[in-house]
């Protein structure tokens, strides 16, 4: 049977891989306690296949594959997957070449822990354990440790329920010597949070006249609840157009108040009652302002065309 030209074109071409990647397998050296790369091509309960570009496979057995106790090599291994391992035996009795991926997890993998460190990098963990003061976790295979302090932005004082639960966290300490890693979801929290108080600051605009609550009386101002998570400050220069010693001579806690916004520099909100007691006065001035046929009379004007002189 004659072959077309397509199909012995494609026969060359893999002939000519096949070539290729023994000539590069060739040249390789493996040797034990390499740490090497292959691609997933069979993944069984026993273990994983990988194909190593060289003479023979190599085999990673399920119990060397992870300290997770939360990993199953049927749902978290792929076919097409690249698996890093040390090289443990030469030769596993069977021709291949025998690896384990746990062994090559404590050299890269708290290099990989340093690099999420120094970047900080947002992971998403799931913890899989509950131990004194915390929660156990487990990255790039590696145990490590959320302290309750850290799971939340307040003080998590029952972690059961935390158990099985998925939170994004932040590498904060990577001991390699000690073994010791320290992970914080709260760094996180408080970071979001502080980006949305800071969106919520920048819909204040200056010169708007708010409603809000007296919080907290000191010696320089009072802090004012905006509601919505949002305060304020009124300097004591800004309290009254009279001058005052201390803000609690003209405010208590709990007052009801109405002020306006000055600014919101620095991710702060400054307010005013005395320039909204100013603005309530120059309403006031312009009410005595009105139209004579015409031509516009101050109020001032208005007061001296209507004085009568007593010249004797």
């Amino acid at each position: 049977m004659c072959m077309d030209k397509e199909q012995m074109t494609s026969e060359v071409t893999e002939t000519m891989a096949d070539y290729e990647r023994e000539l590069e397998a060739s040249f390789r050296k493996i040797a034990e306690g390499d740490i090497i790369s292959g691609t997933v091509i069979d993944v069984n309960e026993e273990g994983v296949t990988l194909d190593l570009r060289y003479y023979t496979q190599g085999v990673i057995k399920a119990e060397d594959m992870s300290d997770d106790p939360g990993f199953s090599i049927l749902k978290d291994v792929k076919l097409g997957d690249t698996v890093e391992a040390t090289v443990v035996r030469m030769d596993d009795g069977q021709g291949n070449i025998q690896l384990s991926k746990k062994s090559a997890n404590h050299v890269l993998a708290w290099e990989k822990l340093k690099a999420y460190q120094e970047e900080n990098t947002d992971l998403t963990v799931k913890i899989g354990g509950i131990t004194n003061g915390g929660v156990i976790v487990y990255v790039e295979g590696i145990r490590g440790f959320i302290p309750a302090s850290q799971l939340s932005m307040d003080y998590v004082e029952d972690t059961n329920p935390w158990l099985g639960k998925t939170v994004k966290v932040r590498v904060i300490t990577v001991d390699e010597k000690q073994e010791k890693l320290v992970l914080s979801a709260k760094v996180i929290l408080k970071e979001e949070a502080a980006q949305e108080h800071a969106r919520k600051i920048a819909m204040v605009i200056p010169g708007s006249v708010l409603e809000g609550t007296v919080e907290n009386l000191t010696a320089y101002g009072a802090f004012i609840n905006l509601g919505d998570g949002l305060s304020g400050l009124v300097h004591i220069s800004q309290i009254s157009q009279k001058r005052i010693k201390k803000p609690s001579e003209v405010l208590s806690v709990g007052d009801k108040v109405k002020v306006k916004v000055l600014n919101t520099n620095d991710g702060k909100i400054s307010l005013s009652m005395k320039a909204l007691q100013e603005d309530m006065e120059a309403d006031t001035i312009e009410e005595f302002d009105y139209q004579s046929e015409g031509e516009a009379t101050t109020s001032l004007g208005s007061l001296f065309a209507n004085m009568k002189l007593d010249l004797e």
